[in-house]
């Protein structure tokens, strides 16, 4: 086995937990920014760190006046807005913590998540959401007092323990109770493969993640920094970024509506982001395909393609001089007006969730954007590893985060241990051991690590395809270039025990009409009639073979079909991070894929449309 350790930065505090985070922050810099909220003329008002917690404990009393006890479970299902960190440290201020429920969750998923974690209150934000909690309330005796963020129920909390007279020495008391190896959130997982499993996240996870996280990224979180988060506050990834920035100083701001995205970055003005690489791609793409509509499009790409290279020349140690000098032409007319788009600050961005592909690291690099990939699961509280902004190496996911170890079993998977590590899985032993050699999580997922611990990841250990011929094919290398295309959607790769590759493919509806348009076609004619336009499949074939063209012909995907329908949360295909459930696509559509390769000879021609 290949094994890389990282010791700790800070030494371990078994006492503290995540409200010591706050403390830490306000003691140090009480008047520093900690957050900014949208205000009507379009601006924003920032809220120092005192002015912060002064919020939190007001809304800990409330907790306390209504009832809420030290070790109860809060449900919260909230979109990525201020008030969800302030519920947050709130409820810890109180001795309580949260059970996150996706914003997207149907009632059955909420009914589970409150009644497997024995949730006692629930707080929702809009109509909507109470509409589906209070739809499964019935069969939740456990929850008794509930509240909604859009009838003002916090601020009415606040006042009710103002007159309650709850004293800040009790809730000094209760912020003291809980210690590290104490539960400090119950987070389940999408359910990719099954039943959502309660993750137990420990005060000392975050803790210590947190403090030895800024140590290893000063260039990136530390007072005066700022970021606009926009991915659901409810997954590990934006929660622990959360923690992070409340330790480290960072000012966050919040928009959950993507469509709003732009604007809001362009008055924010983040000097860093977090983002899955969908969101890279989608700015990647609306730029060119903006410059297409504006008679520019060639421009654009002759931009992307000095960008890529200049990159790469930089990664060889000396840029040409002619390079250079396209480079700086292109800085001005194409790349200066993406970073403006961007709010103009951006320096450093986090990827994670999936590949980000070495085409955007290029890209986005010569921009000014340095996109430090990670590596992570709900399971080890987020990050793993991370690039670090003094040594990245585009394509791979960066060495161990201090406190953490990293080893390739013999099977190729990826195992890791240390301070970002779970409690286990809530009320499932079973499931627990499963998951564990010893001391070491077994991720599932495969890759390799280097001489200087960086990681790359190859791919799902359970995605992994083999064909009748015994080829084994890790769907990502041929998904992940394919999804780039800015009218593709989503790739499945399948072709497990067959005699080819093949693939099913969806269009992106908000990229379709544009690209449409641009090539002189209806683009108004919807995804259905698309999905047999020639110049679309026309489009389609070339994404696909730029992709066989990185991989033996064994691997190659030798047909693919394009859906007549997207592939959303909301159809039961996607989690809320907008990773595929393989095994439910391959399910609903095992027709279209069987299809595929009815009368197919074992050695297939070029790619068809199936």
């Amino acid at each position: 086995m290949h094994q890389y350790d990282v010791p700790a930065i800070v030494d371990a505090d078994p006492d503290a937990n995540a409200t010591d985070l706050l403390e830490g922050r306000v003691r140090e810099t009480p008047d520093l920014p900690l957050f900014a909220i949208p205000t009507a003329g379009g601006g924003w008002r920032d809220i120092t760190a005192s002015e912060f917690r002064s919020q939190v404990v007001a809304l800990a009393k409330g907790f306390v006046a209504a009832g809420i006890e030290p070790g109860d479970k809060i449900g919260l299902m909230c979109k990525t807005r201020y008030e969800w960190t302030l519920i947050d440290f709130a409820a810890w201020y109180a001795g309580a913590l949260l059970v996150p429920v996706y914003e997207t969750s149907s009632p059955s998923q909420v009914q589970w998540n409150l009644s497997d974690s024995g949730a006692t209150a629930m707080i929702t934000e809009t109509a909507d959401h109470f509409a589906r909690f209070d739809e499964v309330l019935a069969d939740l005796p456990l929850v008794t007092k509930a509240w909604q963020v859009d009838l003002g129920d916090l601020d009415k909390l606040a006042a009710k323990g103002l007159v309650a007279g709850i004293t800040d020495e009790e809730i000094e008391r209760r912020r003291n109770i809980a210690v590290g190896s104490d539960m400090a959130t119950l987070i389940y997982t999408s359910g990719t493969t099954g039943r959502p499993k309660g993750c137990i996240i420990t005060h000392s996870n975050f803790v210590e993640l947190c403090r030895n996280a800024q140590r290893a990224l000063p260039e990136v979180v530390s007072p005066g920094a700022s970021t606009l988060l926009f991915i659901t506050t409810a997954h590990i990834f934006a929660r622990f970024i959360a923690m992070l920035c409340v330790h480290g100083g960072v000012k966050v701001g919040h928009q959950p509506d993507t469509k709003q995205l732009l604007p809001s970055l362009a008055t924010y003005k983040p000097t860093f982001l977090l983002a899955v690489p969908r969101v890279f791609e989608k700015v990647y793409n609306s730029s060119e395909q903006k410059a297409e509509a504006g008679g520019k499009g060639k421009i654009f790409r002759a931009a992307a393609d000095v960008a890529i290279a200049h990159s790469k020349a930089v990664d060889a140690g000396t840029v040409p001089l002619g390079l250079k000098v396209k480079y700086a032409l292109f800085d001005r007319l194409v790349y200066a007006k993406i970073r403006a788009a961007m709010g103009g600050n951006v320096k450093y961005a986090v990827s994670g969730s999936a590949p980000l592909g070495l085409r955007l690291g290029h890209f986005y690099r010569s921009l000014g954007i340095t996109i430090l990939e990670g590596y992570g699961l709900t399971e080890t509280t987020a990050p793993i590893s991370v690039n670090l902004p003094s040594n990245f190496v585009i394509g791979k996911v960066g060495p161990p985060l201090p406190g953490v170890s990293v080893r390739i079993a013999d099977d190729g998977e990826i195992q890791a241990k240390g301070i970002n590590i779970f409690g286990g899985y809530w009320q499932n032993p079973e499931a627990t051991a499963k998951e564990f050699d010893g001391e070491w999580f077994k991720t599932g997922d495969i890759g390799t690590i280097d001489d200087n611990g960086y990681l790359e990841i190859t791919g799902r250990k359970k995605e992994i395809l083999v064909t009748a011929g015994g080829k084994n094919v890790a769907p990502a290398a041929l998904e992940d270039p394919i999804r780039a295309n800015p009218i593709i959607g989503q790739v499945i790769v399948v072709g497990d025990q067959k005699p080819f590759i093949s693939a099913l493919i969806t269009l992106d509806d908000e990229m379709l009409p544009v690209w449409l348009k641009n090539n002189e076609e209806d683009p108004d004619q919807g995804i259905a009639a698309a999905s047999t336009n020639p110049k679309v499949l026309a489009e389609i074939q070339r994404a696909v073979d730029a992709a066989n063209a990185q991989v033996s012909r064994a691997e190659s995907i030798r047909k693919f079909v394009v859906l007549n329908t997207d592939l959303t949360e909301a159809s039961g295909h996607l989690t809320p991070k907008l990773s595929i459930k393989r095994n439910v696509i391959l399910a609903d559509f095992a027709d279209r894929i069987e299809g595929m390769y009815l009368g197919a000879p074992t050695t297939q021609g070029q790619t068809i449309v199936g």
